[in-house]
């Protein structure tokens, strides 16, 4: 399974690339706000210091305005991927950038129905919101598991990129479901390295190395 950073913080991501943990990026509206930089500024960035694929999303409800949008966003680098919300007008858009060659991720989606139609409109990636999901009483991996079945069934190209990722739990149920991708913040990728055992095992180690006296330099 793929990671991407769901960050704006060019920092962050230089972190994870230093340590080979980031295979792309998803953005969204509220992450540049909270970034405070300037829209297409930070994507260009981002898409210099990543070669994977980085999700930049558009800010028209309409498909005139999404394909304008997207195609100004599509031109900032080669590896932007156009994010659409999964509307009758982001479909429409999402066909009209598949048939140009132009990547797109179907974003805000909630059922596997909408996944079927992201798939058959030529989405490269659909995102699945599993948090959001779980917030409401829902099982997101259940979603998961069900777009997976639908995917596998018609040999959809289009990728599962599991969304609204907000614990270690969720990425390996995300991975054991069948999704592709999971997106999430840098603090859920580097939690996955991290556990108590591994912790106190390396003290162990470390004080029974310090009492040999010895050094390997």
């Amino acid at each position: 399974m793929q990671f991407f950073a769901d960050t704006a913080v060019l920092t962050e991501i230089d972190q994870l690339n230093k340590i080979g943990l980031v295979d792309g990026v998803t953005t969204n509206p509220t992450l540049i706000a909270k970034s405070g930089a300037d829209f297409k500024e930070v994507i260009k960035d981002i898409c210099s210091m990543i070669r994977g694929p980085v999700s930049a999303e558009v800010a028209s409800p309409a498909y005139e305005g999404m394909v304008a949008e997207g195609e100004v966003l599509a031109a900032l680098a080669h590896n932007v991927v156009v994010k659409l919300p999964i509307t009758v007008d982001g479909l429409r858009a999402c066909r009209y950038f598949a048939d140009k060659g132009i990547k797109t991720n179907l974003t805000l989606c909630f059922t596997a129905n909408q996944a079927l139609l992201a798939a058959k409109a030529g989405a490269t990636y659909v995102s699945p919101f599993i948090g959001r999901l779980d917030d409401i009483n829902l099982d997101g991996m259940e979603l998961i598991r069900n777009i997976r079945t639908i995917f596998d069934n018609y040999s959809f190209d289009t990728r599962i990129l599991a969304a609204s990722v907000r614990s270690a739990n969720h990425v390996t149920e995300a991975a054991l479901a069948g999704a592709d991708v999971a997106t999430m913040p840098t603090s859920v990728i580097l939690k996955l390295a991290e556990h108590p055992l591994t912790d106190k095992g390396l003290a162990t180690f470390l004080a029974d190395w310090k009492a040999t006296g010895q050094s390997i330099l």
